[in-house]
């Protein structure tokens, strides 16, 4: 019978190894079907929490974060083309950084839908694929609806303060963990693998802590 696995995957919109480490991960699920169920809760972080509405310039943005110069810049951007091709998610070019609170309040109400993991693809692909600013409304608004959620309840929640308070407190609480990067994949509430493995390296681990820890309920 499957052991049955909790992941808290915590990550962000914006956050390109995400989108691999996700897909890696799924893939790997694929993989590991009839030795191991796994349930994903998507958990929030924001790695630009302090950007307006604006957002800002990708290439300003990340050679003043990371210090990276032009063609360091295209080189990983290259890395992750191919990284992203391999596990079957396509990067194009993105103009702006932007701010991804209301696309994680988003997220938190989408997880009593049932549409959560539908939504963070989504949003994931209008992003890195299409290059949608996901900060407005109306991009979010679209997205949502094509996922099937209802968009008067989400225009209603972007109108609002709804779910702010509950997404800063998770963001809060896996921070208190030690969490300061992401992807961060954590297995039942213990195991952590970080950053957007390759598929084999989600495999072994999730295997092995299938085989040598306790089931845990899914909940």
């Amino acid at each position: 019978m499957p052991t049955p696995l909790r992941i808290d995957f915590v990550s962000d919109i914006a956050c390109p190894w995400c989108a691999v480490g996700l897909n890696a991960l799924e893939r790997a699920l694929a993989e590991l079907q009839g030795e191991v169920v796994a349930e994903i809760h998507f958990q929030p972080f924001e790695l630009n929490p302090q950007l307006g509405p604006e957002g800002e310039d990708a290439d300003t943005h990340l050679a003043k974060k990371y210090g990276l110069a032009p063609a360091q810049l295209e080189r990983n951007r290259a890395v992750l083309r191919e990284r992203g091709a391999e596990v079957g998610f396509t990067f194009n070019r993105r103009e702006r950084v932007v701010n991804t609170f209301d696309a994680h309040r988003l997220l938190h109400w989408a997880a009593g839908e049932g549409r959560q993991r539908d939504l963070k693809h989504a949003l994931l692909r209008a992003y890195f694929t299409d290059g949608e600013d996901v900060s407005r409304a109306e991009v979010l608004l679209r997205v949502v609806q094509a996922v099937g959620l209802d968009a008067a309840r989400a225009q209603a929640i972007l109108a609002s303060d709804e779910f702010a308070e509950a997404v800063r407190a998770q963001e809060a609480y896996f921070q208190t963990r030690g969490i300061q990067a992401v992807p961060a994949v954590i297995v039942n509430q213990r195991h952590l693998i970080q950053g957007g493995q390759p598929v084999e390296v989600f495999a072994q681990a999730l295997r092995q802590i299938a085989a040598e820890q306790p089931a845990v309920a899914l909940h």
